[in-house]
């Protein structure tokens, strides 16, 4: 283990409100950071067993096409939803706008259902490792629970009646040699006077007794709704954002993070190492992704964009300007920003 932490891409956990203010505010900032093409993959697998999976997830990137539109992104939704169908974690054709996505997002639906479909799959073993190599991770309400180390199972207990009881997560930081676990919708109270639905829908009595089955040396991080905590990994801290707190709990002390606050990572564990890019990562993954590679540096235009750049003049000379606004933007899509100079259209690489 090494420091390589300054590679790794910044990651964000939302409490809820992946399309509020305050989750828009977090995806600027994280896309802001982000050099080149803006490149976003929502995985839909937390709600892949819902009839209108693809709709949750198509929300999503709709709000995210509309909040980022400054930095012209592509967007795909990856509809990995069940291992072993049709749609499967396991397939690199569903799975190839991971292979290059710099900004992933994972939000509601399941937490146990998201850790059974992606459990050793090879979606999660590319979002792993486009991590490592400088892609952000986002990952809102379910999919928060599901990174941890240990998952609440929250439809189980609250809607199904099963005993209070934890399952094994996906486990993220386990590399990192943080047992971290997630409780986002902290301070819910969809209940009213009636129902204590805080706690993501436990309430505190069933949380208190949920916490005390957990190891002892898990660290939790109950995130309020609409609030996020972004871990900015090459700078070693995390900050809060939203309308809410981070709450971190280490064996019996609580501390309590309102928006505006920073804090070292150190705060959450001892992770002074970060791992290698390609420890504890299958080879075939990084085989994968080289196949996949997008040339970063290369400013020279594919004969397409030329042939759009051709069009737009024309367009202009034309005095089209609907249409010279609309070639301007496909180019922008494709990551090559056109100015207009005295000497004509000049085109650069966004």
């Amino acid at each position: 283990m090494h420091h390589t932490s300054n590679k790794m891409g910044r990651i964000a956990f939302l409490g809820s409100g992946e399309t509020s203010y305050a989750g828009g505010r977090i995806f600027e900032t994280l896309a802001k950071e982000i050099p080149g093409l803006l490149r976003v993959a929502v995985l839909e697998t937390p709600a892949g067993f819902e009839l209108n999976s693809a709709q949750v997830a198509g929300r999503v990137a709709e709000y995210l096409a509309a909040r980022l539109q400054n930095y012209n992104p592509q967007i795909d939704v990856v509809p990995a939803r069940k291992l072993g169908g049709a749609f499967s974690p396991d397939d690199p054709q569903i799975l190839a706008p991971l292979m290059n996505a710099n900004l992933i997002f994972m939000g509601p639906g399941s937490p146990t259902y998201a850790v059974r479909q992606l459990q050793g799959s090879l979606a999660w073993e590319l979002l792993r490792a486009r991590h490592r190599l400088g892609a952000a991770l986002v990952f809102s309400s379910a999919a928060a629970i599901s990174v941890g180390a240990s998952v609440l199972p929250v439809y189980e207990i609250f809607k199904a009646g099963e005993d209070v009881h934890y399952r094994p997560g996906l486990d993220l930081f386990s590399s990192f040699n943080l047992p971290l676990t997630f409780v986002p919708h902290w301070n819910n109270t969809e209940g009213g006077a009636d129902l204590d639905t805080s706690r993501c829908f436990l309430g505190l009595e069933r949380f208190d007794e949920w916490r005390v089955q957990l190891p002892p040396d898990q660290v939790l991080i109950g995130l309020d709704e609409h609030t996020g905590l972004v871990w900015h990994m090459a700078a070693g801290v995390c900050t809060v954002s939203g309308v809410g707190s981070v709450t971190v709990i280490k064996r019996d002390c609580e501390e309590v993070y309102p928006d505006g606050s920073r804090f070292d990572i150190q705060t959450l564990g001892d992770c002074c190492a970060w791992p290698e890019p390609r420890e504890d990562i299958p080879d075939k993954v990084w085989e994968l992704l080289s196949e996949h590679a997008v040339s970063p540096d290369d400013s020279t235009p594919p004969a397409e964009i030329l042939a759009l750049v051709e069009a737009r003049r024309q367009a202009r000379s034309d005095r089209d300007w609907g249409k010279s606004d609309q070639l301007r933007d496909r180019i922008a899509g494709q990551g090559w920003l056109v100015q207009d100079t005295p000497e004509g259209q000049k085109l650069v690489k966004a």
